[in-house]
């Protein structure tokens, strides 16, 4: 069985940026067969991955807001 030939219009229809599939050449040190450009598109796709919230989760608070003499009015139990 002989693979399609990889072109733009065929990375397009799997729904990578040329960006995206420059890195997908780089991870690889190499073109990627059929079959590894469908494994990348469905890792990438927005069902699979967080590219696509990445901007709003960093937005986030990172720190709790509580503080340490929050946590040190807590009983321990002996």
């Amino acid at each position: 069985m002989t693979e399609p030939a990889i072109t733009p219009e065929l990375v397009a229809k799997h729904n990578l940026t040329p960006d995206e599939y420059a890195h997908a050449k780089q991870i690889l040190g190499r073109e990627p067969s059929y079959t590894e450009l469908g494994i990348f598109s469905v890792m990438w796709s927005e069902h699979c991955s967080y590219k696509n919230t990445r901007p709003l989760l960093k937005t986030f608070p990172t720190k709790s807001k509580k503080s340490s003499s929050a946590r040190r009015g807590k009983r321990r139990h002996h």
